[in-house]
């Protein structure tokens, strides 16, 4: 059986651990519900963690009819491309590059508006961003963004090597900016901008 332990290895911000896809995610949904539960928000927030997303999306064609959500944000892990077999057309997001925001996947575009209200925080934040697709493959967003009439929605990531192993390695400066950009988001989705997203 691997040694999956949590380590901290010779970089003290580089992690190794299993399952990084996705309990770095599940780790982002905690902070943000943190950082709001002591700061006022115009939002009702809801923190899914679903299951089966990698045969089926299931968790997320149950979860999105319970919530019914007006925007919703997907926290992953994303593909580093920095690592030998990978070619730069398959990913060019890296480790410590910042969070990664997917333009296109296998089953969902995200909501434009949506989109650049990401790509403008982070610059207003001096937030790196990086910017990856995953034309083979799709995340949560492939069944919410086409529930009920549509749901805006994007997918941010943390990147990942190795990101389907009992090995991978994440940055907690991609870990930290990813927690920073997602509560700038979800602070600027009052009920004015969200009417906005799909005008």
């Amino acid at each position: 059986m691997p040694d999956s332990r949590f380590t901290v290895l010779a970089n003290p911000k580089t992690y190794m651990a299993k399952a990084f896809d996705n309990r770095v995610g599940c780790a982002l949904v905690i902070e943000a519900l943190r950082h709001f539960a002591a700061n006022a928000h115009p939002n009702d927030l809801y923190g899914v963690q679903t299951v089966m997303e990698e045969i089926g999306l299931r968790g997320a064609t149950t979860s999105v009819r319970a919530v019914d959500p007006d925007v919703a944000i997907i926290l992953e892990a994303d593909i580093c491309g920095d690592v030998p077999g990978i070619k730069p057309e398959q990913s060019s997001v890296k480790l410590g590059g910042g969070p990664a925001l997917m333009l296109y996947d296998a089953r969902m575009i995200p909501n434009l508006k949506l989109r650049d209200l990401v790509v403008d925080t982070a610059a207003e934040l001096n937030i790196p961003l990086q910017f990856s697709n995953m034309p083979g493959g799709s995340t949560d967003g492939g069944a919410i963004h086409v529930h009920g009439l549509g749901v805006p929605t994007v997918v941010i990531g943390v990147p990942a090597r190795h990101i389907h192993s009992h090995g991978s390695i994440i940055h907690r400066d991609d870990y930290d900016h990813a927690v920073q950009l997602v509560t700038a988001v979800v602070a600027k989705l009052d009920a004015a901008t969200v009417a906005g997203l799909t005008e």
